[in-house]
């Protein structure tokens, strides 16, 4: 049985994707350990990784990005994180949800799409298996579908303060 072909490219790390916002001005908080930050913030080359929420940012007026795997323990964290980062003046610019590659539960995408109008847009982040054979996830040659994403990212960080209409949501 064969599950694919996994290639890595360990010569030459990934170019950065072109767009208003420079990945140093953004910040990715995640709504619990475990949840893909640390990742998506060497992915995006410059974001700065402000760990979970259980302790919160001490930043004002930047882009924030929260960020959560598609379980039902991250979807309870997600809507937890919100409340409190709210609480505390915090406006999150984007749902960054990390699939896990196994398949998101109904009780998760209820709780995601609660959240969905809260913030500028929701991004979901697709397995990308290569990045479980590395230490250093800017190696791996992304797929189209994870640029994309990250691309997605930036461009809704990037958009004004604000929440957007319900719905808006890239797969």
């Amino acid at each position: 049985m064969q599950l694919g072909r996994i290639e890595l490219n360990l010569t030459t790390p990934r170019p950065r994707s072109p767009g208003t916002l420079s990945p140093g001005d953004l910040r990715l908080i995640g709504a619990h350990g475990g949840a893909g930050t640390s990742t998506l913030a060497a992915l995006l080359a410059g974001a700065v990784d402000l760990g979970t929420t259980d302790r919160l940012p001490d930043v004002a007026d930047t882009p924030l990005v929260l960020v959560a795997r598609n379980t039902v323990a991250g979807s309870r964290r997600a809507v937890t994180a919100q409340h409190r980062l709210r609480r505390a003046g915090h406006h999150v610019r984007v749902l960054a949800i990390v699939d896990d590659g196994f398949g998101e539960p109904q009780d998760a995408s209820s709780r995601f799409a609660l959240l969905a109008p809260q913030v500028a847009g929701v991004v979901r982040v697709p397995f990308m298996p290569a990045l479980r054979l590395t230490t250093d996830p800017t190696w791996i040659s992304l797929p189209s579908k994870g640029r994309r994403a990250l691309d997605r990212i930036l461009a809704l960080a990037a958009e004004p303060s604000g929440p957007a209409s319900p719905g808006v949501e890239e797969h």
